[in-house]
């Protein structure tokens, strides 16, 4: 039987699931990192390592592969695809110099004008003495995915809509093409759209079967939005890990860059949502795993917290509230532990909900049901605390990670493949 690989270069490490023809998971890989200086040589690291550890003989049938990796994380590449520079990272807000050269060339509110997408990287990037060794501007989830087959230049369009491509008319727009930026921006196609067959290296180095195909990739919270279950408009997912971002199926597009809001293309759908540097990072800067396990099992959710924090390890948010000046909001301090973390809980809820309030007054489908992806969606106490303010059933997602997500990704690219 066909296998599917899955892999996630999320915020906190990589993950890899493979899956059967039936969509049921065969072996599922963790690979943590800590921060580093050298991130690309830790995602290639990663890489290599969670396919090596995949069993030789779950090896052998895997067919396709797919990957995803967090939105608006790039790179500079030359054209042996050698990164030229370090990689900006998903919530760099570097790219704030340009918003106003970014605000006189994009349509109003778009979702380049934020300081940090993808297009505001590039223009910061190209600021650098090493641009000019440049010659492919990549995503993070591109450039793994180049590393096994070898095509350099090649995107989908999830990773895509923050660089400024339109996603309704599947091109770049006129207002980009005016910018005549001197770098060779991706070929974008569908996400889960066949590239092409491994090398012949990486085949022969993995045990990979020679015909296995790698097929375009999707962000980091669209993979765990696939892979939760949720299909109808006003289901919603929102991902629970080092950040917070939130996902709502919708028959209408919402776009508006002054809050963060964009929208996905999902076949015939909208993914509208934003993302939030609140989430599980800031509680991991006061807690262990295990204290948040205790702790969390001390609180009465049905009774509401005094506190109101806007829990941010350092200034600036991308949504509810998008000002990369933001500044975090961790005080008063209570001297018990149980309160603090109620207090934590209750103001991330807070910002879940004024996301999806935000997300409907602009437009998108009224919120019936939300699934719960990530480390989070463990937490039982905050489940009860969200569902507090959010007013609608708050379950888990039938699978969390989003290298299911894209495994399913991987297994459809197969089935519409014409190689």
């Amino acid at each position: 039987m066909n296998l599917f690989l899955g892999i996630d270069f999320g915020t906190s490490g990589a993950r890899a699931i493979v899956i059967d023809a039936e969509a049921t998971i065969q072996t599922e890989i963790k690979y943590p990192w800590e921060i580093s200086d050298d991130w690309v040589d830790v995602w290639q690291q990663a890489l290599f390592t969670l396919l090596a550890s995949i069993p030789a003989a779950l090896r052998q049938r895997i067919k396709a592969i797919a990957i995803n990796g967090t939105s608006s994380t790039v790179l500079l590449v030359d054209a042996a695809g050698k990164p030229v520079d370090a990689p900006l990272l998903y919530n760099d807000a570097r790219g704030s110099v340009m918003l106003e050269q970014l605000k006189s060339i994009a349509p109003e509110n778009h979702t380049v004008v934020s300081a940090t997408s993808s297009l505001a990287k590039l223009l910061w990037m190209s600021q650098l003495s090493t641009f000019s060794q440049a010659i492919y501007f990549l995503h993070q989830a591109d450039w793994l995915a180049f590393l096994l087959h070898g095509h350099l230049g090649i995107s989908d369009y999830h990773n895509a809509l923050k660089l400024g491509y339109d996603v309704e008319e599947l091109k770049y727009p006129q207002w980009l093409e005016n910018l005549h930026i001197p770098i060779q921006l991706p070929e974008v196609l569908p996400p889960g759209k066949p590239i092409g067959k491994l090398t012949p290296e990486i085949a022969a180095k993995f045990g990979l079967p020679h015909d296995c195909l790698v097929c375009t990739g999707t962000t980091d919270s669209i993979a765990a939005f696939l892979a939760s279950g949720a299909k109808s408009p006003g289901e919603a997912v929102t991902s629970l890990g080092s950040t917070l971002v939130l996902k709502l199926l919708s028959r209408t597009r919402v776009e508006d860059a002054r809050y963060g809001i964009y929208s996905h293309r999902l076949g015939d759908l909208w993914l509208t949502g934003g993302a939030s540097n609140t989430g599980g990072a800031v509680l991991r800067q006061f807690f262990t795993d295990a204290e948040l396990k205790s702790l969390s099992s001390q609180i009465d959710a049905s009774t509401a917290s005094q506190l109101d924090y806007y829990p941010l390890l350092k200034p600036g948010d991308r949504f509810p509230i998008n000002d990369p000046n933001l500044p975090p909001r961790l005080e008063p301090l209570p001297d018990n532990p149980v309160e603090f973390l109620q207090g934590l809980l209750e103001s991330i809820a807070r910002i879940e909900m004024r996301g999806y309030e935000l997300l409907q007054q602009m437009g998108a489908e009224q919120l019936t049901q939300v699934y719960t992806a990530g480390g989070g969606a463990a937490n039982n106490t905050w489940t009860a605390i969200r569902e507090r303010y959010l007013k609608v059933p708050v379950v888990s997602s039938k699978n969390t990670e989003a290298a299911y997500g894209t495994a399913l990704l991987a297994m459809r690219g197969l089935r519409s493949s014409e190689f």
